[in-house]
């Protein structure tokens, strides 16, 4: 009988009062993908945090390739052949690959030959398992997709056997996320061991040979992924069944809220990212904005938010909005009724170190009910919280914990449940649903459906083109800072947008 790569046996960890696992055992199969999902905050990072020796758990046993075993610390992770792919990449910006790579592996006092050694070890990796990238290149002038590879190639230079990745495909695009399916495909071919935590269900039924699936804490059921379907999984996860679609009635657009015309941006170094960008979305609809990310909606967002300058012109409700100086900032746009829900949750839309009931105020700290003569009434701001809290099923309900201190999803909830909740004219929303489990998801997106049945207008980016797809009622595609076309939903398909997003239509709309 094969011995697992892994087993947990009964392990429990709880912080204070909160038990984020209890009693989890669980085999994962040498040279298998071994997927694991569930609602955020269900105990998921929890547990491959004890098994990577971030966390000690308060009971039950590890055992490695059939061998008891005690880990620590991070260190002892790594001496028994585990690495460890976080959701959030751990690397020094401005550092080298190749510097990235050895950080913390170096050997001897001398640091060329250390560097000598990694960069041609490097290239059998990068040869072997299809991970091409270029050594000397910094980390802050690549792309998400190839710094991920380098956090790959780290635990592959540790000589890892076994991977742990933590919704590895949260901030990549479509065609980024299909690469890394590649990888790992050869990663088990070679004999790898991979642990996979994702909410994504399409990744689960495409890569995986087993899954596992949690829900508070506990573990629910270990099936082999050719014995279930994505509706199962999602009952699974949720404890009830899941809507998979989105469900809307046809828009009824109203008069146009937000009109953008000639619409230019060049960044700190020189390039335009933004070309003549004109739109316009109504009352009652949803734009989507499809494209590879760093092709312009980041920046589309930013200067309609007030997080940056540009030139051109645009109107909120008939009134032109100054794109610099005086009145152009994000104060002024909340003002004027924008809400915003950007794409970087933990650096654009939150702090992480001050409590929910602080993040609640961000960006709202000047709205009456919040103040009481000069001071901040911090009581009634506590309770308004409490209520977004429980109306947006954030978990744990306590106004007191730090953002930081919340799973990813219910981050999200928080910054969806501020801007939402404010009843805006124009929401602008990146990315709403980035490392969100599926029933936030399907969540949020009624959410944004009841504001559009509202009258609001929405401005959606979203790299996940299902996302685009379902919730949109006009579709715009963006390429080099260019609109490329104009598509309906129901007249368009993942080809041809993909087409689009390749800038291959030869003509700029």
């Amino acid at each position: 009988m094969t011995v697992p790569a892994i087993e947990l046996r009964g392990i429990s960890k709880a912080f204070g009062p909160v038990q984020a696992n209890k009693d989890i055992s669980i085999r994962v199969m040498p040279g298998t993908i071994h997927g694991i999902i569930g609602e955020n905050g269900a105990g998921k990072s929890t547990l491959m945090s004890i098994l990577y020796g971030f966390y000690k758990a308060d009971k039950g046993e590890i055992f490695i390739q059939g061998q008891k075993a005690q880990i620590p610390d991070s260190q002892a992770a790594i001496a028994a052949g585990i690495g460890m792919v976080f959701q959030h990449f751990k690397l020094v910006e401005n550092f080298s690959v190749l510097e990235n790579v050895i950080l913390g592996a170096e050997e001897g006092r001398l640091l060329r030959p250390s560097l000598a050694k990694a960069r041609k070890e490097l290239q059998r990796l990068a040869k072997e398992y299809e991970l091409e990238v270029d050594p000397d290149a910094l980390i802050q002038d690549i792309g998400v997709g190839m710094q991920q590879r380098v956090e790959i190639l780290k635990a592959l230079y540790r000589q890892a056997d076994i991977l742990i990745l933590d919704e590895p495909t949260g901030v990549l695009t479509p065609a980024e996320a299909d690469q890394l399916y590649r990888i790992l495909d050869r990663l088990r071919a070679e004999g790898k061991t991979i642990l996979l935590i994702t909410h994504k269900l399409r990744e689960i039924m495409g890569i995986t040979d087993t899954v596992s699936v949690m829900r508070q804490g506990e573990m629910t059921a270990t099936v082999k992924t050719s014995d279930t379907s994505p509706e199962e999984l999602a009952e699974l996860m949720v404890g009830r069944k899941v809507l998979l679609r989105v469900d809307k009635l046809p828009a009824k657009p109203g008069q146009v809220v937000l009109d953008v015309q000639g619409l230019n941006v060049t960044d700190s170094k020189g390039v335009q990212r933004l070309k003549d960008v004109s739109l316009d979305i109504r009352a009652g609809e949803i734009l989507g904005i499809a494209g590879v990310a760093g092709n312009g909606q980041s920046e589309l967002l930013e200067v309609l938010g007030g997080m940056r300058p540009g030139t051109g012109h645009i109107t909120l409700n008939g009134k032109e909005i100054p794109l610099k100086g005086p009145g152009s900032d994000g104060q002024a746009r909340r003002a004027a009724g924008i809400a915003h829900v950007p794409e970087d949750r933990q650096h654009e839309g939150l702090i992480m170190d001050f409590h929910a009931w602080e993040n609640v105020a961000l960006g709202y700290h000047n709205d009456p009910a919040y103040n009481r003569g000069l001071l901040m009434d911090n009581a009634a701001l506590r309770a308004d919280t409490a209520a977004k809290m429980d109306k947006f099923d954030v978990r744990p309900q306590d106004p007191w914990l730090a953002a930081k201190n919340f799973s990813g999803g219910n981050q999200q909830k928080i910054v969806v449940a501020r801007e939402i909740e404010r009843a805006p004219s124009l929401l602008l929303v990146g990315q709403p649903t980035r490392g969100v489990d599926i029933g936030a998801i399907e969540f949020i997106h009624k959410q944004i459906i009841a504001l559009r049945d509202q009258g609001a207008a929405i401005l959606l980016v979203s790299v996940e083109l299902d996302e685009i797809l379902s919730l949109s009622d006009r579709i715009v595609v963006m390429f080099d800072g260019r609109i490329m076309g104009e598509r309906m939903p129901d007249q368009t398909d993942a080809g041809e947008l993909g087409l689009l997003m390749a800038g291959m239509n030869g003509k700029a709309a």
